[in-house]
């Protein structure tokens, strides 16, 4: 061979070396994932996405100020209920007292509508039911328990009603045309003013079969519990 072409021949060799060692380079880099690709992939698994919306629970600070507003709620109606309890129990020197008949006209007095008015100038709270005695009785006045309602509070004027059934084929008739009326206190049984002597509208015969109403603020409803008996 030629000295031209020894040169040429060695010249291309060289060349077809060169060309292969960088592809052998390009081919390895190919394969390994850069520091920088590795820490950008590392980084954004662990960076929360920035249009992620907040947990449930977030925001708490807006939850205890509704928290506060609750408890002020709260503490208003607690005032409200102390002022109801200043009201004091109606006495004999507040109100006023008739009784009237439910009875047809030429019957016996058997069926009465008791009436309570207040008659002074502030409310008072009527308890339970009208508590009567007769003297020499051995005890009052029987009340109907499923008539029970609440305690309520009359302003001036206003009116309560019991219905009282006078006998119902008992022992022991009691001819009478007055009856002692007395309001109880809170507490069932206490006596929140001395009997009143009210008026019947003819004389009554009681036995120990008679029946009372606790005070309400419907006279029909009260005449229910006593009408069919």
């Amino acid at each position: 061979m030629n000295p031209a072409a020894r040169k040429s021949h060695r010249g291309w060799k060289s060349y077809a070396l060169g060309a292969t060692a960088v592809a052998a380079l390009l081919a390895s880099t190919a394969c390994e994932p850069s520091a920088a690709d590795g820490s950008d992939d590392a980084k954004s698994s662990d960076r929360p996405s920035a249009t992620s919306s907040p947990k449930p629970g977030g925001g708490s600070g807006n939850g205890g100020s509704d928290d506060g507003g609750d408890d002020n709620g709260d503490n208003g109606d607690n005032g409200d209920n102390g002022d109801s309890t200043t009201i004091a129990a109606c006495s004999a020197d507040d109100v006023s007292f008739s009784a009237t008949s439910q009875d047809e006209e030429g019957d016996s007095l058997r069926h009465l509508l008791l009436t309570v008015t207040n008659a002074g100038d502030k409310k008072c709270n009527v308890y339970h039911y009208p508590y009567m005695k007769f003297a020499g009785a051995k005890a009052p006045v029987a009340v109907i328990k499923d008539s029970e309602d609440e305690p309520f509070a009359l302003a001036p004027g206003e009116e309560a009603y019991a219905a009282l059934l006078v006998n119902s084929g008992g022992m022991d008739t009691y001819d009478t045309d007055t009856i002692p009326i007395s309001l109880q206190g809170p507490e069932l049984g206490s006596e929140a003013s001395e009997p009143t002597d009210v008026d019947l509208p003819g004389v009554a015969a009681f036995d120990d079969g008679a029946r009372v109403t606790y005070w309400m603020t419907a006279s029909g409803l009260a005449l229910r519990f006593i009408m069919s008996s």
